[in-house]
């Protein structure tokens, strides 16, 4: 927060007005756990990926999470009726049989740079750099990632740097520039600024 604030006066702004970053990467899930949710709440407003989410997981109760084994094993019908559209159930099971061939290495990438980490899960269909870079942010508590197209970025730097239209992607890296290496934690400052808005 201190090198933000040195680093750029609009951003010193927006920390003042949301407080403590609350980005917190103690608070790590399982990296395939976290493709599975990205998978499955693409395209759809929280409410509806909610409620598909919470009838997935219902499907392997008692169990804490099913495994790639268990997705793969499971009937389309079931997963269906769950919610999940036929698309998403091909990109499920590509990421479920990838991992489980070993093509998807989850347990390596947590030792891999972040361009790496990208390349490595983008292999999967349906898994796209966005999806990558949440991961990398969220579930890798990477320190120096931006999501240039990322939509509640654009608008949030739009509105906090008094732009006239969405900023595109070389603008968003120049503003950036100086957040450099907590790019993930300006990022998230500015996610924020849109909750505090108003």
């Amino acid at each position: 927060m201190r090198h933000l604030k040195a680093a750029d006066p609009v951003l010193r702004r927006v920390i003042s007005r949301v407080g403590p970053c609350k980005l917190d990467p103690d608070q790590r899930p399982d990296i395939f756990h976290a493709l599975v949710r990205a998978i499955i709440y693409q395209q759809l407003n929280g409410t509806a990926a909610g409620s598909i989410y919470r009838k997935f997981k219902r499907i392997y109760a008692p169990k804490r999470f099913p495994s790639t084994k268990d997705i793969l094993a499971t009937p389309d019908r079931k997963l269906r009726a769950a919610g999940i559209s036929p698309q998403k159930l091909s990109y499920l099971g590509d990421l479920s049989a990838k991992v489980e061939a070993g093509a998807v290495d989850l347990r390596s990438v947590r030792a891999m740079g972040d361009e790496a980490v990208i390349e490595h899960l983008t292999q999967v269909r349906g898994v796209g750099r966005w999806t990558a870079e949440m991961v990398l942010i969220f579930t890798l508590g990477r320190p120096d990632v931006l999501p240039v197209d990322d939509y509640g970025f654009r608008r949030a730097v739009q509105i906090s740097y008094r732009m006239r239209q969405l900023p595109k992607p070389d603008r968003l890296r120049r503003i950036a520039e100086p957040w450099r290496p907590h790019r993930s934690v300006g990022t998230w400052y500015m996610w924020a600024s849109l909750r505090t808005e108003g």
